[in-house]
């Protein structure tokens, strides 16, 4: 979220070499059968043991363009932008270097469609469904969507950087997201959100300031601010509480045996601290989304 253990195998080579040894060479003998197996799988997710597209080279695919602030100026190779940085950060746990990293032109749609695939894995704000999850393989997720508030610039709830301070503001939602929930349980504001039956319903409510502002998952409101509601700005993000949080995942070829070492980079970064940055950086800070509390 895969492949047989090697520890049972291993376990019975054990035995086996303890039964036949004399008495007093059992644990060396132990010792000696249990040690390959024990190497072969440290070295399970050593680069030069990896089944890649090309060998030597970690294939990563993502569509075209790569918008902001998932990617920087529609170059993913340059290590800026948040799915970029988390690539390489992934990599380097790898044992990748930089021009170890080659990049392929993926469209979303296709990178989740079954059937085998020209890269290790796809990196493109792809969230992790039992739907796709028939058809490919995902990594432990690498981030966890939170909501977004938009705004027109200029008005009375622009400048907000609370969540307290939007408890006045009349917000519209789309029915049946995350964010209904998320306005109703976080925010509660004062007036029951207004509910429309699409997206856009709701951002034209907005353009012709129905409404004070709209809440929806943070990479719409990227989209919102970049493509729909030209004046419009991110007021900032919050947490939804309670719930299945979505969770954007790395995408592999179904049965990639890639995806265990994958997870192991991953859990190193989110240990270390440095995904948390990352997220930090990118979708908060040079994003222009301030944490709403």
């Amino acid at each position: 979220m895969r492949r047989p253990s090697l520890l049972l195998a291993s376990g019975a080579l054990v035995l086996a070499a303890a039964a036949c040894a004399p008495a007093d060479d059992t644990s060396t003998t132990a010792s000696a059968a249990a040690s390959p197996a024990g190497s072969a799988a440290a070295n399970a997710c050593a680069k030069e043991s990896l089944k890649l597209t090309t060998p030597g080279k970690l294939t990563i695919g993502t569509d075209k363009p790569a918008y902001e602030p998932w990617f920087k100026d529609d170059n993913p190779s340059n290590g800026q932008g948040f799915e970029s940085a988390v690539t390489y950060a992934v990599a380097e746990k790898m044992g990748f270097t930089k021009d170890e990293v080659t990049w392929t032109v993926v469209p979303f749609d296709s990178s989740f469609a079954p059937g085998p695939k020209q890269f290790d894995f796809d990196v493109n704000q792809i969230s992790i469904t039992p739907a796709r999850a028939k058809a490919v393989d995902f990594s432990q997720g690498y981030y966890t969507v939170k909501q977004g508030v938009v705004a027109l610039d200029g008005t009375k709830f622009a400048s907000a950087t609370s969540l307290a301070e939007l408890k006045d503001a009349k917000i519209g939602v789309q029915a049946g997201t995350t964010a209904l929930e998320a306005v109703r349980s976080v925010i509660q504001p004062a007036k029951d959100p207004s509910v429309f039956n699409q997206q856009v319903d709701a951002v034209n409510a907005l353009k012709n300031k129905q409404i004070d502002a709209i809440v929806v998952d943070l990479p719409t409101a990227f989209y919102v601010t970049a493509a729909q509601v030209k004046g419009s700005k991110i007021v900032g993000q919050f947490a939804a509480n309670g719930g299945q949080p979505e969770e954007f995942g790395l995408l592999f070829q179904k049965g990639s045996p890639l995806v265990s070492c994958v997870d192991k980079a991953l859990g190193e970064l989110k240990s270390s601290g440095e995904l948390a940055q990352i997220e930090s950086q990118w979708l908060t800070a040079a994003a222009g989304a301030p944490e709403l509390k």
